[in-house]
């Protein structure tokens, strides 16, 4: 054999033995790279929705744990697996309900690396849905308004919008009318952006058009320092059957108090109906108002902490696991937090899957438009009204609303009603 052969024998011998080393050394862009993916977002956890934002954020730490553990989306999905390189880190800040600060956080995050968002009220709703459109960014949204949907931007709801509610509220109070005259409605509802989104000409359309007669509105503050006795007075000279409106906990609560004062509510001496919208969580409220809230209705919510679904169960198993001294005492947001987060790793997912990019390759465009719009069907167990959809006009996730009222002091399932997708044109 010759020199030459020889020679090229061993380089080649060389090369092979060397390819092991080669293939172990770690890369950046490569698939099996270890890499962090930020969920999270804006939290108001300073303000009225202090109690709300901080049970959607433990249900956001508690369901990361899980999925960086089990490497799997949900127990019910063993299918949905997560990349064993991949590690989710929620990244979060307390917007205080500040305008100016969420526009600070929200740049702050993404510089960040932030790929997805989250708001946790209507007014921040309003000043980031333009530019997180602009910036190619999806979001997960604890707030749920009208104006999310004109047009569809990339703020994605778990909940139906406020006046889906309304009218699931609308349908499900008139199949149970038995009177031979028209029921009369008013909205009661918060003066402020959230509880006047769900008065609009769209929204008084559809209810005159299934037979209500509507005769007005009244205001209660988002957080009433005196019992509303001038609104609710107003609402029983006029004659109102049913009222509904969008509040928060510590605005449905004494507003009810002061109907059983007034001797209003359903088998009292005036009849007269009352709902809400999902803010007004019946869960929170019956903890606080028990036999007293009979007759109180909330639209668009989710399941009962009793509820046996999949959904249910895992959100008790996690707190038991995570915050034993909880359970039983967690306010509902918490789980807000887990579907919202859920679906933020889900569009992560899928972007990886749908793209074929590693982890930190990603951009927050390929995660909107390979994830979020690609999430179909997501089966959240049950904790929210119906399975989820999205897509570039369809961010409204939920297709039904869960209608619950407070019945001898327990929270009874009325059954779910269409969204009728009801928001200006």
């Amino acid at each position: 054999m010759t020199k030459i052969k020889w020679l090229f024998i061993a380089s080649l011998i060389i090369v092979l033995l060397a390819l092991p080393l080669f293939a172990a050394c770690p890369s950046t862009t490569s698939p099996g790279a270890q890499a962090t993916l930020y969920v999270g977002g804006c939290f108001a956890l300073t303000g009225a929705y202090a109690e709300d934002m901080a049970a959607s954020l433990a249900g956001y730490e508690d369901y990361i744990a899980w999925v960086n553990e089990n490497k799997i989306l949900a127990p019910w999905y063993p299918d949905k697996t997560i990349p064993d390189n991949v590690t989710f880190e929620v990244l979060w800040r307390d917007d205080e309900l500040n305008v100016d600060k969420v526009l600070s956080i929200y740049e702050e995050l993404k510089g960040k690396g932030l790929l997805v968002e989250r708001v946790s009220g209507s007014p921040q709703a309003l000043a980031l849905m333009d530019l997180m459109y602009d910036d190619r960014i999806g979001a997960t949204s604890a707030a749920a308004g009208p104006y999310l949907l004109t047009p569809p931007k990339t703020i994605f709801t778990n909940y139906p919008i406020y006046t889906d509610d309304c009218a699931a509220f609308a349908d499900w109070f008139m199949e149970n009318w038995t009177e031979d005259r028209a029921p009369r409605f008013s909205f009661l509802t918060a003066d402020n952006a959230m509880g006047t989104s769900v008065v609009t000409d769209e929204m008084k359309a559809y209810l005159e058009g299934i037979g209500y007669v509507i005769v007005g509105e009244q205001y209660v503050p988002l957080v009433p320092t005196a019992p509303p006795t001038t609104q609710l007075l107003w609402l029983k000279d006029n004659g109102v059957d049913a009222c509904f409106g969008v509040m928060i906990n510590p605005g449905s609560q004494p507003t009810v108090k002061e109907m059983n004062n007034l001797g209003m509510g359903p088998g009292q001496a005036y009849e007269i109906t009352f709902g809400c919208a999902t803010p007004s969580h019946i869960q929170v409220f019956i903890s606080a108002m028990g036999a007293d809230g009979d007759g109180f209705c909330v639209a668009g919510g989710y399941a009962s902490w009793d509820d046996p679904g999949n959904g249910m169960t895992f959100a008790n198993d996690l707190l038991a696991a995570n915050r034993p001294d909880k359970v039983g005492a967690m306010h509902i947001m918490y789980v807000d937090g887990i579907v919202e987060a859920m679906t933020q790793v889900e569009a992560m997912r899928l972007a990886m899957a749908n793209t074929g990019k590693s982890a930190d390759q990603l951009t927050s465009a390929d995660v909107l438009e390979q994830g979020f719009y690609m999430i179909k069907n997501l089966d959240t167990g049950g904790i929210t009204g119906s399975p989820l959809t999205y897509g570039p006009d369809d961010v409204e996730g939920a297709d039904e609303a869960r209608i619950q009222q407070i019945q001898g002091g327990k929270i009874a399932d009325m059954g779910t009603y269409p969204c009728r997708h009801i928001y200006k044109k």
